[in-house]
Order: structure tokens, then C-alpha cells, then sequence
């Protein structure tokens, strides 16, 4: 039986053959998405899976805020729920403006997903194609020759893009006989970046020459695919061994050992899992070489979305981290606050204190005696004992009475600090950012 070629066919019977799980559209507002979006509210089984609209603004276009409008109204006409989240694309990155955007638009994705969620994109063949000979030039191996995956993990859900099969014009020929208002975002014409001057001026060429390139293309994606498969069930054998579940790092120098086409995968597996975006070719390249660093020496590899730390023999990846101002303060009874980093520092069980404490982070030379330790202690050395992260300490809440510090986040309690959390019934509880 020949696969369905029109759009409601094909999305009918991807939902038969995927479980019920809540559905989410990435809604750019442009003519696939805006396809997608609309047949999928025409059909009944997508709405009874919760569907509703994720839209994320750039606001990298004067008109962006507009586009948002224009995403929210398109939604509210089908009786879609719409979330529009705005984002900062870091600019002048080594990587450039267009990989910058894509990272920021995924980790909005990777963060707005609910627990079990299944998030749609409207990527189509054509989509897929051009992925390839983007990764094909950047020197990709099985892994990226094998294209975009139709599912993979994403935050707290799933990334699903169930029109991979599908040509543009069948997505096209939709938007057209339903009339449907699209989004024209003028950066799609700009071939100075590279996927559009692929799709505008490189594919168009080598259809002329070979009409079927796409096809062609596209099976050679799948002979990688299939062959990035029969390695996936090594690294993942690989993975089990090297990942901590406690704290998300792996071993560095194991990790190291492995062959590149087992190591490269495991390493993006990880990332995608937190949400994060895979490095480039040379940023793997530094990753391999920071591993050989000196005891006591803390390499960090950054791109844009993404930090990975090498600590301790093992690798650690978080998303950037806000600066902190180190002069911060606050005035704390109790309540859920929100960390200058975006941590947060509540009293478990829920409680009030009778008098409020001062919340400070670290100024440097910082020490306390915790309760029933004979000695005063830098707290260097405390957080060097408990195995805390470098980067985790910059803004490790600290806990004042009157100007003397009592508690560091939920890690020590001076007598006095025990004292007060005691007569509250509660204790200090630290959360870091991620």
C-alpha cells in the first residue's frame, strides 16, 4: 500500500501510529507550519490529545512582535491554545546569527514542553534534503548524513516531525486551497544565509542537471541512518556505563577512549536529553583536547545554547548561566525566591520565619562553623568536600541574621541557623538553575 500523500492522510496516519500523548505545534506563523497547525485541528483525535501552539519570538525583525500577534490570532481563529515565547539570540558568535536563532528557538522548545508532551514540526522531504548537504559540508559523519530524525527526545517530552515523507508543494497546495494568512518573514529570501541559498540557488541547479537529486539524496540519508542505527545500540551500551544519573556527567577519559563514531553520538544523546544543543566539528575537537588538561585546571567549551565543563575527570553541560551581580541581596521570610540565576530558595515543608534572614551570595574569604563542627571553615574548602560544582558556587545562596551568616543554602547551618529553622519546623531548600 502506497503511503498517504496529502496532508490530513498523513497526519491521520501518524496519529494512529504513535501513543496518545499531548500535542504541541512549533508555530512560526510560515506557510508548513501554518499547514500543519490547521489540519491538525480539522482532525478530531489531534484535538482530543490537548493540541495547542507554541510560537517563539526572535525579535531579531522590527516586526517580530507583530508576527507573534498575527501567530496568536491565527490560533484563536482555530480555537488553538497559543504560547508565544520571547527569546535573546546571542549575537556575534563564532557560529553566526542563524545557528544562534536555532539554538535559542530549541531551548525555548526543550523548556516549554511538558512532562511527556510531543512537540510537531512542520520540517517536510524537502526540509530533509537540504539538511543533508548542509551537514554533508560541514564534514558530518552517519549520525548527521542520516538527516533529522522523525522523533527524538526534547526536554521534558518528545520532538516529533511526522512530515518528513512529504514533498513542500503538497504543504504548499494546502495553504493555497484553504487560503490561509501566513507569516512572510523576510530573512526566509536572504541568501546570504546558508540553508536559504542552499534551497534558492544550490538544490534548484541540481535539479536541473539531475531531477532526481532529491530522491537520491534522501537514500543515501537512509543508508546513514540505518548504519547510525547499528551503532546507536553500542553507544548507548557505552552511555549506560559511562553516565552518572545522580549529577548527568559522564568520564571524561572514558568517554575519550571511545571511537569517534561511537563517541560523537554518545555525546550529542546527552546533550539533546538536557535540552541542549550539539557543538560543531572544531568545538568537538576542543572538547577532546581540554580533556588532557592539568589536574586543578576547570576547561569550559561554550556555543551558543550550550556550556560543557570539565570537572573532575568527568564532563558536565548546563545552558548558559545569567551573570550574577555579587552584591545582590534580599530580605527572606521564608517564601519561594528566585535566584539572581534563575535557582530558587524555599523552606521545606512550606513555613515563615519570625524574623526575616538576609540572602547574600558570595564576596570571597565567606566562612562559617556548622553546627556541631568544633572548626570554622572557608567555605573553599566546605564546597571542595561536598564535590559542588565551580560553577554552582558564584551563586550558592548564604543565609545572614543580623550580619552573621547562619546557613549556606540547604548545605550548613551554624548552631544559631539550626535554632531558627528549627523553631519554623522547616529547613532551607536550594535549587540550582536546570
Amino acid at each position: 500500500m502506497s503511503s498517504p500523500r496529502t496532508l490530513p492522510e498523513t497526519l491521520r496516519q501518524a496519529l494512529d501510529g504513535h501513543p496518545d500523548s499531548p500535542l504541541c505545534v512549533a508555530f512560526s506563523g510560515g506557510p508548513d507550519s501554518a499547514a500543519l497547525l490547521h489540519a491538525l485541528a480539522t482532525l478530531p483525535p489531534a484535538r482530543a490529545r490537548g493540541l495547542r501552539a507554541l510560537h517563539v519570538d526572535h525579535r531579531l525583525h522590527p516586526e517580530s512582535g507583530a508576527w507573534a500577534a498575527q501567530a496568536a490570532a491565527f490560533c484563536v481563529s482555530l480555537d488553538v491554545d497559543c504560547e508565544v515565547r520571547r527569546v535573546e539570540v546571542a549575537r556575534g558568535g563564532s557560529d553566526g546569527l542563524e545557528a544562534a536563532a536555532r539554538h535559542a528557538r530549541y531551548a525555548a522548545f526543550a523548556d516549554a514542553l511538558q512532562p511527556g508532551e510531543w512537540l510537531l514540526l512542520g520540517h517536510h522531504r524537502d526540509d530533509q534534503a537540504e539538511t543533508v548537504l548542509l551537514k554533508l559540508l560541514r564534514g558530518a559523519g552517519p549520525q548527521g548524513l542520516g538527516g533529522m530524525r522523525a522523533v527524538r527526545p526534547l526536554g521534558a517530552g518528545r520532538l516529533w516531525r511526522p512530515l518528513l515523507d512529504l514533498p513542500r508543494e503538497v504543504l504548499r497546495a494546502y495553504v493555497e486551497a484553504n487560503g490561509l494568512p501566513c507569516i512572510d518573514d523576510p530573512s526566509n529570501r536572504d541568501t546570504s544565509l546558508a540553508r536559504n541559498h542552499l534551497r534558492h540557488e544550490i538544490l534548484p541547479r541540481l535539479c536541473l542537471h539531475w531531477p532526481h537529486a532529491v530522491d537520491s539524496i534522501l537514500h543515501s540519508a537512509s543508508l546513514c541512518r540505518a548504519a547510525d542505527d547499528t551503532l546507536r545500540a553500542h553507544w548507548l551500551k557505552a552511555f549506560g556505563t559511562l553516565h552518572d544519573s545522580t549529577n548527568d556527567s559522564l568520564d571524561a577519559q572514558a568517554w575519550l577512549t571511545l571511537d569517534p563514531a561511537l563517541r560523537e553520538p554518545l555525546l550529542d544523546h546527552w546533550l539533546h536529553a538536557s535540552g541542549l544543543p550539539a557543538p560543531t566539528a572544531a568545538q568537538r575537537r576542543q572538547i577532546e583536547r581540554q580533556c588532557h588538561a592539568r589536574a586543578g585546571q576547570q576547561p569550559c567549551v561554550c556555543w551558543p545554547g550550550a556550556e560543557l565543563h570539565i570537572w573532575k575527570g568527568r564532563l558536565w553541560a548546563h545552558a548558559p548561566r545569567a551573570s550574577v551581580d555579587p552584591h545582590w541581596e534580599a530580605n527572606w521570610h521564608g517564601e519561594a525566591l528566585t535566584l539572581p540565576d534563575g535557582g530558587r530558595l524555599s523552606l521545606s515543608p512550606d513555613a515563615r520565619l519570625d524574623s526575616p534572614l538576609t540572602v547574600r551570595l558570595r564576596r570571597g574569604g565567606e566562612r562559617i562553623k556548622p553546627a556541631g563542627d568544633r572548626h570554622t571553615r572557608e567555605l573553599r574548602d566546605l564546597f571542595q568536600q561536598v564535590a559542588l560544582p565551580p560553577w554552582r558556587r558564584l551563586a550558592c545562596p548564604l543565609l545572614y541574621a543580623e550580619g552573621e551568616l547562619v546557613a549556606v543554602a540547604d548545605l550548613w547551618r551554624t548552631a544559631r541557623g539550626a535554632a531558627l529553622f528549627d523553631a519554623a519546623r522547616a529547613r532551607p531548600r536550594w535549587i540550582p538553575p536546570g
